[in-house]
């Protein structure tokens, strides 16, 4: 778990980004936020295999800007000596896996300051529909569209080798039945459980934790993890909240946990 927290970051916290690690691959599932930086901590950026963006919303994917500058800046990336690396023919170009629109998006960012093929130079870009199933890595891979600001696509990841250990991750969504039918039955369920009371404009995006958990029961998930909410919710009441309409223990997501699936 690398960063939980929502479109603000929590006091020395990160935004959305999840290392997801089979058979000595790693998977980078978002990368909001302080993302990069947290990454760091628990594995070298150039031996992350692949990264999957679930939407275009800056707390889900704005570190993939350090992390393309580090990718083509560092010296160990260059192709020729440099501060004591020897240099490489073969610098690391992870598989970067986003929406249908996400390259011209990412071009437009970066463009407001310097190269616009910074991200497209950096990672192999594929954009993906939500009828996309994907092998990646050691995973087969799985979207659905959730109702958001923008278009959002819950994630679901599976072992190749056996199917098992399902995995599904909400992004960003207001209450909705395609996340409930897409999970059900999943080993774990990452869900966002952002807000304290529903949007009082009614115009909604997300969830509060006690939807988080209805959603959880209505799937009939095996494990469910609540995130995407801010260290000023109190978390007490945030996991009664969600273990209520739940029906059972929910796990509260925490920088630097680890779960297993």
């Amino acid at each position: 778990m690398l960063g939980k927290s929502p479109a603000w970051q929590d006091a020395g916290g990160a935004c959305s980004g999840y290392l997801i690690e089979e058979d000595g691959f790693g998977l980078l599932l978002d990368c909001g936020n302080g993302v990069f930086s947290k990454l760091r901590r628990f594995r070298d950026y150039v031996d992350v295999g692949a990264v999957i963006i679930s939407h275009l919303h800056a707390d889900h994917c704005l570190d993939l800007v350090p992390f393309a500058y580090a990718l083509t800046y560092a010296p160990r990336q260059q192709p020729v000596p440099v501060a004591g690396w020897p240099g490489t023919e073969h610098p690391a170009r992870p598989a970067l896996y986003a929406p249908l629109g996400a390259s011209e998006t990412f071009r437009g960012i970066v463009a407001s300051w310097g190269n616009e093929q910074l991200i497209d130079d950096a990672f192999r870009v594929h954009e993906y529909s939500g009828t996309d199933e994907l092998e990646v890595g050691p995973f087969r891979v799985r979207f659905c569209e959730v109702p958001h600001y923008i278009v959002t696509f819950a994630v679901e990841l599976s072992s190749k080798s056996n199917g098992s250990g399902r995995f599904t991750y909400s992004a960003d969504c207001r209450p909705n039945d395609q996340l409930v039918e897409f999970a059900r039955g999943t080993d774990m369920l990452l869900i966002e459980g952002t807000l304290p009371r529903p949007e009082r404009t009614g115009i909604r995006g997300h969830l509060t934790p006690c939807e988080a958990g209805e959603h959880g029961r209505r799937a009939a998930a095996g494990r469910l993890v609540v995130t995407h909410f801010s260290d000023e919710l109190d978390s007490a009441w945030a996991r009664s909240e969600a273990e209520r309409s739940f029906g059972g223990p929910v796990d509260l997501a925490a920088e630097g946990e680890t779960y297993t699936v």
